[in-house]
């Protein structure tokens, strides 16, 4: 079985020295005198986009014939999304654990949608999210953990959520990131967590495999050459992603706001469109579930709330983020998506790659590791 995710921090925090780390990914057997470690997440780096990166990417390259680091495949968490992802980064722990379940969630009580890459005090972070970090963790340990991250990041509630306790370098958009990155690993030892969305934006915007996307991948593949020629020594370099991706045609997608028999029984629409969370009206559940296992048969997986937590996709659920998940669950299977034109912004029914769904392209993710 693959690693996870949740398995960066811990071990990276293992081969800085701090007590109760488990080196589960074995990194302390592959190196000696490591005292700073950075780690950076390519938002959308998915495992089986590499061959296609490798040639805007120079370094990707190098790993992918074995002439340059060590690879192998990581597994992200479920759904394969954003802010999922980084908090199971972040906290070393399942969706389930921490409760960040989706792009999107229900509040609990209310009829609010909270989207978590908007999401500023409310709620309170530390209550919507109520785990350590890695961060804090190696902080309390007297390791360094700084987090380098664009300026507007910082104070949101999924920053929070996601790298609690970190001591945060804000970046400007006209700054040299690797630039800063490379002087916060010189500057002292401990962790310097880097993070890049180019790619990912031109996923969505323009579509896998795009020419917007292969220039993202250009800069990536420049990021991550500078900062691998440019390591201290006593550093280590360690490259992952929080998700994958595809691209999904026109026909492939359902608007369930132009079916009033998709509509029908339903209160509240959250999670995205490759994973919807439906919140039914009162005694309306058994019903939806019928007609959207009849109407999205061969195109998504249709399960009720306690089924969908039983086959443990979220890993093992605290009771108190139960609520947080639909009565009635939608995972898209193939490329397929379920819009909601009536309950999201219009962009989204324009985007063209998508992810959050648990098939391979979305869910498996790269480890490279330059020791």
């Amino acid at each position: 079985m693959p690693g996870s995710i949740c398995d960066v921090l811990p071990s990276a925090a293992a081969l800085l020295g701090a007590p109760d780390a488990v080196d589960t990914l074995g990194l302390t057997g592959s190196s000696g005198g490591v005292d700073r470690v950075a780690v950076v997440l390519v938002d959308g780096m998915g495992w089986h986009l590499l061959p296609e990166l490798a040639g805007d990417a120079p370094l990707l390259a190098s790993v992918l014939t074995g002439s340059a680091g060590k690879l192998r495949r990581l597994d992200c968490t479920f759904p394969s999304t954003t802010p999922t992802s980084l908090v199971s980064l972040g906290t070393g722990a399942q969706p389930g654990e921490h409760g960040i379940l989706g792009f999107t969630l229900n509040v609990p009580g209310s009829d609010r949608v909270l989207s978590h890459i908007r999401w500023r005090e409310n709620p309170p972070p530390d209550e919507w999210q109520p785990l350590p970090t890695w961060f804090g963790r190696l902080a309390e340990a007297g390791i360094g953990a700084r987090a380098v991250l664009p300026e507007w990041f910082i104070g949101s509630g999924l920053t929070e959520a996601a790298y609690r306790g970190a001591h945060f370098v804000p970046t400007q958009a006209a700054d040299d990131y690797a630039q800063r990155m490379i002087d916060e690993l010189r500057a002292a030892p401990g962790l310097v967590y880097g993070y890049t969305a180019d790619l990912d934006t031109a996923a969505h915007v323009f579509g896998v495999g795009s020419p917007e996307w292969h220039k993202a991948a250009v800069g990536v593949g420049a990021l991550l050459s500078r900062l691998a020629e440019s390591l201290p020594a006593g550093a280590a370099l360690l490259v992952t992603a929080d998700h994958g991706g595809l691209n999904v045609s026109p026909e492939s997608r359902i608007d369930m706001d132009a079916d009033p028999r998709l509509t029908a029984g339903v209160r509240v629409v959250a999670g995205e469109p490759r994973v919807r969370y439906l919140h039914t009206e009162p005694g309306a559940t058994p019903d939806v579930l019928a007609a959207w296992t009849e109407l999205l048969a061969g195109r998504a997986e249709v399960y009720f709330r306690d089924d969908a937590v039983a086959s443990g996709m979220f890993g093992p659920v605290n009771p108190r983020h139960l609520a947080r998940i639909g009565d009635v669950v939608v995972v898209c299977t193939g490329d397929s998506a379920v819009l909601a034109t009536k309950h999201e912004p219009p962009e989204t029914a324009r985007l063209v790659g998508f992810h959050g769904a648990g098939t391979e392209a979305e869910i498996a993710i790269p480890l490279i590791e330059l020791l």
